[in-house]
């Protein structure tokens, strides 16, 4: 007995169970891809309501009150995606995301943020 396609089409079924193995896959190298690229000057300021004096700042206190602020972002912006927000952007999440990485990286022998949010 062949089994019925919930879209009537055992080939979209197909290509659509591909795509959603591969999505998360694509998104840890958008995430991995974005970091690399990371310009704090240009990048920073689009994502957070901060102005060019804590952006130059690059001490470790700096850099950690940046990290929270962004870990912050990411938290609502998460939540804004999870409700089904209309205001949700996943073009910004993922700005968020590389930028945290970024930063963390940068940050790597400060204590309390090695893990990265999703």
């Amino acid at each position: 007995m062949q089994r019925k396609s919930s879209y009537g089409n055992e080939r979209f079924d197909a290509r659509h169970g591909r795509l959603l193995r591969q999505a998360p896959q694509s998104l840890v190298q958008v995430k991995a891809g974005g970091s690399d690229s990371y310009d704090r000057s240009r990048h920073l300021a689009r994502l957070l309501p901060i102005g060019p004096d804590e952006i130059a700042d690059e001490s470790a206190t700096a850099r950690r009150g940046i990290l929270a602020k962004l870990s912050r972002a990411l938290r609502a912006e998460r939540n804004r995606g999870r409700s089904g927000h209309w205001t949700y952007d996943l073009n910004r999440h993922l700005a968020l995301c590389q930028a945290y990485a970024a930063e963390s990286r940068m940050a790597k022998g400060d204590r309390g943020f090695d893990r990265m949010p999703r």
